[in-house]
């Protein structure tokens, strides 16, 4: 596997910008033999910015890689100011150029080479920045009015994961598989080429895009690309001091938070894969507007305050909730009106009952056979009891108040089940986070082999809601 290098662009204040320059300074004998022409026969400066000045922006940034001759000449004043000003016109107010324009024009141009090298090669990337941040927001507008999420989240961003051994070295890894769900998008990473784990450090999992929105649509890796660090994750001592969640005859399963899942080979305790499990919220910015080094700060939120209601932040929250693996579907609903009285503070936290244990009405079961489904280029696997699960809760304006995707695990439980209508094996299902907890209580029913949720109970912190409401419970 080719990995990408890791370059900076401009001169300091740019972001981070990683592409795979193998296949194209060092491809095919051709392009060796090109290259070889520019050792053996030094070339006049003037004759090459002549040259130079004929490419785009994506093989200037290329050309400046090969030597740091080429780079000071790749980095040229005029050659991107002219670059500049055919992407980025001037605005006018007027049909007609005006003398004050006119000059404003000339001076620019007799006073380019005064600035400092690469200048305004800075000034064409970060308004390229600018203007794909500016399409971020567009993006974000539409509104799913059933999940109260953006509509379009999957378009033109990849993600990928930085694997850093204990030496600095990073091992860059593309996508292979992608799936997408009502709120939340599952991504796979998967081959043969892994590093070996025990050297390994630290996993980055980063949103990328196309650096040069006008060059390319899709931030393939071999394009200039941004990075976003959304998260990151230590792999030291992996298998000693991380929940194992579940396991079949070929891998298992080691879930870290939040949202991703790392399947090691039972024989050699190598990599098999890596899933990320990523909700829809904010998952445009956070995959697009931090840098490679620092994740996106979100905004802070502003508290409505109601003096009124005297339960103002207990009531009228909507969770939408999705179990999953694979493209299959275990359950998928929606349920309306939840409340919490305020005795049922305790600990903490405010209690919101989903589904009773006590309402047989409200009792669900889970279609299909239940267990995470994982491949790789040569295997494949089902590991029983594990799968995908994406919660969504709207407060009573149906903004999202906590939204996550983690992967979870059903365990036998060791309580003395106290339901006379179902005879079978009980299981728990416990998910934790610093803004809440979620308790599921299943049972299996033999006669038709499926597991019923007969019990499902939301647990908020206390901190997060005084935080969104500006109450103080």
């Amino acid at each position: 596997m080719q990995h990408p290098t890791k370059v900076w662009l401009g001169v300091g204040t740019v972001d981070k910008v990683s592409w795979d320059l193998t296949p194209h300074l060092k491809g095919d004998n051709e392009h060796a033999r090109f290259w070889d022409t520019f050792e053996k026969y030094y070339m006049p400066s003037e004759i090459l910015l002549k040259i130079f000045s004929y490419l785009d922006a994506v093989s200037l940034l290329y050309i400046g890689c090969v030597n740091k001759r080429f780079y000071h000449l790749a980095n040229d004043n005029v050659i991107w100011f002219k670059m500049y000003s055919s992407f980025f016109p001037p605005k006018r107010t007027n049909w007609k150029t005006n003398s004050v324009e006119r000059t404003a024009v000339l001076l620019s141009d007799a006073t380019i080479q005064d600035r400092e090298s690469g200048y305004w090669k800075n000034e064409y990337i970060m308004k390229q920045i600018a203007a794909g941040k500016t399409r971020i927001i567009q993006l974000l507008k539409p509104i799913n009015p059933y999940t109260g999420l953006p509509l379009k989240t999957k378009e033109a961003i990849n993600w990928v994961i930085v694997l850093k051994d204990r030496n600095g070295k990073e091992h860059i890894i593309e996508q292979v598989d992608i799936s997408f769900n009502d709120t939340s998008i599952t991504v796979f990473w998967y081959g043969t080429n892994w590093p070996c784990l025990d050297t390994l450090s630290t996993l980055e999992l980063c949103g990328v895009t196309p650096l040069l929105l006008d060059q390319c649509k899709v931030p393939t890796k071999n394009r200039p690309r941004r990075r976003s660090l959304i998260a990151e994750f230590n792999l030291t001592n992996l298998t000693k001091v991380t929940t194992m969640i579940g396991s079949d005859m070929l891998v298992q399963l080691f879930r870290l938070n939040p949202g991703l899942l790392v399947g090691l080979w039972k024989k050699g305790n190598g990599i098999a894969f890596v899933m990320a499990s990523l909700h829809h919220h904010q998952l445009i910015e956070r995959s697009t507007l931090g840098s490679a080094a620092i994740q996106y700060i979100l905004p802070p939120h502003k508290p409505i305050l109601d003096d009124v209601d005297p339960e103002y932040g207990l009531h009228g929250y909507q969770l939408h909730i999705d179990m999953h693996s694979g493209g299959h579907t275990y359950l998928c609903g929606t349920f309306h009106n939840l409340f919490c009285r305020k005795d049922y503070i305790r600990n903490g936290y405010l209690r919101l009952t989903v589904i009773s244990i006590k309402n047989n009405s409200q009792h669900l079961p889970l279609a299909g056979k239940v267990g995470f489904f994982w491949r790789t280029d040569v295997f494949e696997g089902n590991v029983q009891n594990c799968y995908v699960m994406d919660v969504t809760l709207l407060d009573e304006t149906e903004k999202p108040f906590w939204c996550f995707s983690a992967p979870v695990y059903m365990k036998l439980s060791s309580k003395a089940s106290c339901l006379y209508d179902y005879m079978g094996h009980n299981y728990d299902l416990n998910y934790v986070d610093s803004e809440g907890k979620v308790h599921v209580e299943l049972v299996w029913v033999e006669e038709t082999k499926e597991y019923y949720i007969v019990n499902l109970v939301l647990y908020l912190s206390t901190e997060k809601v005084n935080r969104w409401f500006g109450t103080k419970y």
